[in-house]
């Protein structure tokens, strides 16, 4: 990331927009910078491989930025604006002259305090709000694509190989966080349920496979990802990775309810389901919502623990860090415990 370094310092200067902003914040999560500039907001990719994803090269992240603004507008259309080349000639200069020195996503710029975690903060969130939030969900799973010629990922009407590839993917990256953020006995507590989990239950996922309810998601629905201002903005789907999109929808759905529950709201999260399943008609996705909570609570453990090793955040922010993936990790033991008994 240290060659983008002369381009972050020049996002900071109002004279490097197209249009001069009054303001201008700086957001930062694992993979990404994300200048709020007045009513636009620049979303450029940091330049890291984490072997799910590779944003190496400007090609990679302007390939990944288109990638981003198609994938996005799925559900949150006039969100998402255009890709916008960053160049270099006397000066850096958003759509300027000169070489294209990197690029960013243009979305608009809605304000933080509409963010669905800080109006849960707040209390601010009803009921009514989650039942549209289950029926836009509902309706986006119904109109996706569940085609299944992936290529290398050879599908057929089966168990879904990428349960088991993505789990033995998650267990190989936090390898390095074992006593870290996550003891080595709840490591192996979480590996050993899953595997005996999915080993048990191979019929399960084969009917998911055969009722088409593995599809390509958004793959990252949690309340840091909605809006909540004149309308609803789900946004900020993966872009980067087909197989971790490509996924059951309860594995969408159930990281919702995950998060929710991971800020100590039950109720809500069990709205949410109960909605889901009424606009859906997905009448079995019960029995698999545990173990997709599971995953989805270890993955936002594994993406917590990646920012201990980010040089660009402060010590702070890292302790804040360790402290979330281990929350995090707990609630995926808790999870653990509540598909094991069912089985």
């Amino acid at each position: 990331m240290s060659g983008q370094y002369e381009i972050i310092e020049a996002l900071k200067n109002p004279n490097t927009y197209e249009k001069k902003p009054k303001k201008i914040d700086l957001i930062q999560t694992h993979i990404s910078f994300i200048f709020l500039a007045d009513r636009f907001a620049y979303k450029i990719k940091k330049a890291v491989e984490f072997g799910f994803l590779d944003f190496t090269t400007l090609e990679k992240r302007r390939k990944f930025c288109e990638k981003e603004l198609e994938i996005n507008k799925k559900l949150a259309k006039d969100m998402y604006l255009e890709v916008v080349p960053i160049n270099k000639l006397d000066e850096i200069k958003i759509k300027g002259k000169g070489k294209t020195v990197e690029y960013a996503v243009k979305m608009k710029n809605i304000s933080q305090k509409k963010l669905m975690n800080k109006l849960l903060e707040k209390n601010k969130i009803t009921k009514e709000i989650i039942d549209q939030i289950s029926r836009i969900i509902a309706d986006f799973h119904a109109r996706i694509e569940y085609n299944s010629n992936l290529g290398d990922f050879n599908y057929k009407v089966k168990l879904d190989p990428i349960v088991e590839i993505n789990w033995k993917e998650n267990f190989e990256q936090t390898k390095a966080f074992i006593d870290k953020t996550i003891s080595s006995e709840k490591f192996s507590l979480i590996r050993k349920s899953i595997e005996n989990f999915i080993k048990n239950n191979e019929e399960l996922f084969r009917n998911r496979m055969k009722n088409r309810k593995v599809r390509f998601c958004h793959g990252d629905i949690h309340s840091g990802n909605i809006f909540i201002a004149n309308k609803i903005y789900i946004f900020d789907a993966i872009e980067f990775n087909d197989r971790i999109r490509y996924s059951d929808v309860i594995s969408d759905i159930g990281f919702l309810a995950m998060d929710l529950e991971f800020r100590n709201k039950p109720k809500l999260a069990q709205y949410l389901i109960e909605k889901y399943i009424e606009y859906s008609k997905d009448t079995k996705l019960k029995k698999l919502l545990p173990f997709y909570k599971c995953y989805r609570a270890y993955v936002r453990g594994k993406v917590a623990s990646l920012k201990l090793n980010d040089k660009n955040i402060d010590k702070k922010e890292i302790m804040k860090a360790r402290k979330e993936a281990q929350s995090y990790f707990d609630l995926a033991v808790k999870y653990t415990l509540d598909f094991s008994k069912n089985f």
